[in-house]
């Protein structure tokens, strides 16, 4: 799923209104996932130059890539984390835990080639799903705008959840974001 959908439903099923420091953290739990990948990319494609071709068509597979992806797309670290913060009675560190893990259940379907090593460090064994979510060789034209459709939901959910300006502004802002993934991809594949 797109990154922008991903925080949506974090910010629907684990945002709290009332407690900023757990809204932030579902933020960050569905972000977490994602962030090695826009860091990765951004620094080369923004610093060093390289091509979105070269930069998504080898490097995203490459072993130094995935082992990155490994670690914070990893169900079982995750689980183990979440496991702490129930422990520790953490509504914070549960609201980071389960909106990454909601992140990676999410995903987890919807990535074909480009899927990633869930269960490590005990496997390295990826789920290579018959659909995606962008891909139209695997049904990304019917699944995309299903999440989008989806996100849009979550969207007015937690528009109604939150009434403050701030949080709105970052809801109406990232539904603008999924809304748009033809955009961004063009951009990114058309540099």
């Amino acid at each position: 799923m797109n990154t922008p959908a991903h925080i949506i439903f974090g910010i629907a099923a684990f945002g709290n209104p009332d407690r900023r420091a757990v809204t932030t953290a579902a933020i960050a739990g569905a972000v977490i996932p994602d962030l090695s990948l826009y860091l990765l990319s951004g620094w080369e494609l923004l610093i060093k130059g390289t091509s979105a071709t070269f930069v998504f068509g080898q490097m995203y597979y490459s072993e130094s890539w995935q082992s990155i992806f490994r670690i914070d797309n990893s169900f079982v670290l995750w689980g183990l984390l979440l496991v702490v913060g129930l422990m520790a009675r953490s509504a914070v560190l549960i609201a980071l835990c389960s909106a990454a893990l909601m992140h990676l259940i999410l995903d987890f379907p919807l990535h074909n080639d480009d899927a990633r090593a869930h269960f490590w460090p005990l496997t390295n064994w990826k789920f290579i799903s018959p659909v995606s979510y962008w891909d139209p060789k695997y049904y990304g034209h019917i699944v995309g705008p299903v999440e989008i459709g989806l996100a849009l939901v979550a969207s007015v959910y937690a528009w109604c959840k939150f009434s403050g300006r701030v949080m709105r502004g970052i809801i109406a802002v990232l539904a603008l974001l999924e809304v748009a993934p033809i955009v961004i991809f063009g951009i990114m594949f058309n540099a």
